[in-house]
């Protein structure tokens, strides 16, 4: 079978494991207090034009996504996102089980906007009754989102703006940054999360580590007391170093972008055949995830040799499903797709 349904099938780039071998016997201290992870933090500022900002390294996103929030927030506050946010459908209830509310509006692409926030906090605050509901404190994204999708500069500003006008949090998951970052047509630089939200993180999991993800906050206020709740969630490793060593490898001579770009590159070849065939999407996209509509006897033939994510039915005979490249994507993969594609999809649309 090839797989083609997540981006974390495989381990890690061989430079990452180069790095993790050559630095086995170094004895170091514990709990992320390394020179790994202190160089890696260096370098990861440094990409953000943020010398202030607080890095700590965790083990994985949903971790990060708990953490993060749960640092954020009084008792009494929730996290607004977009419905199909990971917070709210792909993480067990993990947000809810620290005691805050996951609070979702409606969204047809991943994306939420600022008219969306400021609409919700002003009806909060407009409540006679506020003090009976959840308070939104924090507005949680997806960039790229969880259907591929891409936030603009203007919209990040925009939404920033809203958020601090308004006294919320900005709070970015950065599962696939990499891929969001080498996308073609994208504007949005390290610098420019780093200047607009409180709080983001840099995935490794997705992207070439064996697993991690640096969590990077630049406002100080969220910055107090972090390891605290790093420990309190279990995300305190011991073996902190080698979260520090794999990110040392990626933030080093443009890794992280190249290995990104690659997998974008090899959706890119997907994407245009499907195109080339007529194939609809449920939304647009330009990163390593795809979301075709395609006829149920063309996904059911093509099960037999590609494994694929299934996404929505559309109508009787059509479903939306995910397609995913990674930084490992063979091509050679990607070529056979292609011409199965080509041959189940003569006359189908």
């Amino acid at each position: 079978m090839i797989y083609f349904n997540n981006d974390y099938a495989e381990g890690c780039h061989e430079k990452v494991l180069q790095a993790l071998n050559e630095t086995n016997l170094v004895q170091t201290p514990g709990y992320g207090e390394d020179d790994y992870c202190r160089r890696a933090g260096e370098k990861i500022r440094a990409l953000c034009a943020a010398p202030e900002a607080a890095v700590h390294f965790l083990v994985g996103g949903t971790q990060a996504n708990l953490t993060v929030i749960d640092a954020a927030l009084r008792p009494h506050q929730g996290a607004l996102c977009a419905v199909s946010g990971h917070i709210n459908v792909h993480e067990t209830g993990a947000v809810e089980a620290t005691g805050h509310k996951v609070l979702t509006v409606p969204s047809d692409d991943g994306k939420i906007t600022a008219a969306q926030v400021a609409a919700v906090v002003e009806a909060h605050r407009a409540d006679a009754s506020f003090e009976h509901t959840v308070q939104p404190k924090l507005v949680y994204i997806s960039n790229p989102t969880e259907l591929g999708t891409l936030y603009t500069l203007a919209e990040l500003e925009e939404l920033s703006k809203v958020c601090h006008g308004l006294g919320l949090y900005l709070f970015l998951d950065g599962a696939r940054l990499g891929y969001g970052l080498a996308a073609k047509g994208n504007d949005v630089t390290m610098p420019d999360l780093a200047r607009l939200c409180d709080v983001f993180y840099i995935g490794g999991t997705k992207v070439g580590a064996l697993f991690g993800e640096a969590v990077v906050i630049p406002n100080p206020v969220l910055a107090e007391d972090f390891r605290y709740l790093i420990k309190q969630h279990g995300g305190m490793l011991a073996k902190g170093r080698l979260l520090g060593v794999q990110f040392d490898a990626l933030m080093s001579d443009g890794l992280y972008f190249e290995i990104a770009a690659r997998a974008d590159a090899l959706a890119d070849r997907l994407r245009d055949t499907m195109a080339e065939l007529g194939v609809p999407f449920l939304v647009p996209g330009v990163t390593n995830q795809l979301f075709p509509i395609l006829p149920d006897s063309v996904l059911d033939t093509l099960s037999e040799q590609y494994v694929f994510c299934e996404q929505q039915r559309v109508d009787e005979t059509h479903r939306a499903v995910r397609f995913c490249t990674s930084w490992a994507t063979r091509e050679a993969h990607v070529e056979a797709l292609c011409r199965d594609l080509r041959r189940l999809l003569v006359g189908q649309f």
